[in-house]
């Protein structure tokens, strides 16, 4: 396990990493998530193996700190994430980066543009206020403090094991915070980032999660827009053969 300070007060950052050819893959989990949870099992299959991969958990998530003095908006994460990648002494990784995760990403390659060299993205979040159904949603509709105090034990009732395995990790008031930045969006908004950013963009978007919003402008910009037969929002874990070769730039 590695760690690199984020915020000037001694708070870390952490990851695990598997040592390979460069360029590096980064991969990055979603909301109350951790990046090796889920998507370990698809860097370890053979079209993934022997390069560098890094298993990076965000603030308040996972095995990272979660600093009760932290904004933890997607500005904030990015800046984590770069402190991350630049104690890993990386420069133009690929980011393999999950639904709120994209989110950060798109923002990192903004942000820091060496940092970047390309970005695969699974369902990440493109626009600010989602659906009401959308998890973020219903995590920023609490206030802090309530959600707490009772909400964080009533949303794992109500999530899917899968999500609940690991938002059960992340610290409660740095999730709702997380959430509220992601509903709040950045500026500019990520989409806008991702249209505008000069490296290779692959987004993926699992079957039965619909039609992907504004797919025509996204491809027009550049970005290849991957359709996940069989897929919903976890496509990692739906259709990990696909995933991988959109990852190794396969599809």
């Amino acid at each position: 396990m590695r760690q690199a300070e984020f915020d000037g007060r001694g708070s870390h950052i952490r990851w695990t990493e598997v040592p390979g050819e460069e360029p590096a893959r980064v991969y990055v989990h979603g909301l109350g998530s951790m990046s090796s949870v889920y998507h370990a099992h698809v860097a370890a299959r053979p079209e993934l193996s022997g390069r560098r991969s890094l298993f990076v958990d965000l603030p308040g998530h996972g095995i990272s700190d979660r600093p009760e003095r932290f904004s933890y908006t997607l500005e904030a994460h990015a800046d984590a994430l770069a402190a991350a990648l630049d104690a890993a002494g990386l420069g133009g990784a690929e980011l393999i980066a999950h639904s709120m995760g994209g989110a950060v990403a798109i923002v990192l390659a903004r942000r820091r543009p060496d940092l970047v060299r390309r970005l695969v993205l699974t369902e990440a979040n493109l626009d600010a206020h989602p659906p009401l159904t959308a998890g973020s949603s219903g995590i920023s509709a609490w206030e802090e403090d309530a959600f707490v105090d009772h909400g964080h034990a009533r949303v794992l009732e109500k999530v899917g094991p899968t999500w609940a395995a690991t938002m059960r990790l992340a610290d409660p008031r740095a999730l709702h915070r997380t959430a509220v930045g992601l509903v709040g969006g950045s500026t500019p908004v990520m989409r806008e980032i991702l249209e505008a950013v000069p490296v290779e963009r692959v987004y993926l978007q699992g079957e039965l999660s619909g039609e992907l919003e504004g797919r025509k402008a996204l491809e027009a910009a550049g970005v290849h827009v991957v359709t996940v037969p069989g897929a919903g929002h976890n496509v990692m874990f739906d259709n990990p053969a696909v995933f991988a070769d959109a990852v190794a730039g396969r599809v």
